[in-house]
């Protein structure tokens, strides 16, 4: 059985990377600072501040009623609302793509690691599963850039959102800023994807091939001498006759 543990180190430090990313983007997704507006009205927004997510407006306020949990008001984006933009009607189902396809790519990882690491040493389902995971994060890694970059495009451009007047937020901001959510996004993008590349350039050593070599033994030459004198022993013994074993043949 060929040891492989050594040919795939780079694809153990791979996993981890492309682990971190995939968690990194489970974060982007969760975060409400995509893009900070600065507005100049403190009446409503105290802090002035406010943050536009892919689900969520919040700002911090001390003006309006919120519960004892709530630390930001915060009112949802939904795709059927009209004044919800387009990027973040795409980011949506883009990052909650991108967070299965992750998913997947790692659980393929693992099945393959598993195969090299336990000495499984078949060659196809290890090529195969490191292939199709390496694809498969490469693909997260393109599928969370478009939403992070239509973003990031919007938020250099100055795009404006006219919210509705229960969101209590300004129609255009003064200033507006990339927030924490689309850095770490196209940090965990970028890591998903040199990932997937040493995964999908992995090649199953040749020299190392499991290969069948057949044993060749010598024929079984049965000693006739050594059976009669056996059974010479026991006439002996019992008959107190003796056989001539010198002439015997089988």
């Amino acid at each position: 059985m060929p040891y492989l543990v050594h040919t795939a180190h780079a694809q153990f430090v791979a996993f981890w990377v492309g682990v971190v990313g995939w968690i990194l983007t489970i974060v982007a997704v969760g975060l409400v600072e995509w893009r900070v507006w600065e507005v100049s009205d403190l009446s409503v927004i105290t802090s002035g501040l406010a943050f536009v997510g892919i689900w969520r407006a919040c700002f911090f306020t001390h003006v309006l009623p919120m519960s004892e949990n709530q630390v930001m008001y915060c009112q949802r984006m939904h795709p059927s609302d009209t004044f919800t933009p387009s990027e973040i009607v795409a980011a949506q189902p883009l990052m909650l793509l991108a967070f299965l396809l992750g998913l997947f790519a790692n659980s393929s990882i693992i099945y393959g690691l598993r195969n090299v690491y336990f000495g499984l040493d078949k060659r196809r389902p290890i090529t195969l599963a490191f292939s199709f995971g390496g694809g498969l994060l490469i693909l997260t890694g393109v599928i969370s850039f478009i939403p992070l970059f239509w973003n990031l495009n919007s938020v250099l451009t100055n795009q404006t959102i006219d919210f509705p007047p229960n969101f209590y937020m300004p129609p255009a901001p003064v200033q507006q800023s990339v927030g924490p959510g689309i850095a770490v996004g196209i940090f965990a993008s970028i890591l998903e994807v040199v990932s997937g590349v040493v995964f999908v350039a992995y090649r199953f050593p040749e020299g190392l091939s499991p290969r069948v070599t057949p044993c060749r033994s010598k024929p079984y030459v049965l000693d006739t001498e050594g059976v009669c004198k056996l059974v010479s022993f026991f006439i002996f013994y019992l008959g107190r006759h003796s056989i001539n074993c010198k002439n015997v043949y089988l």
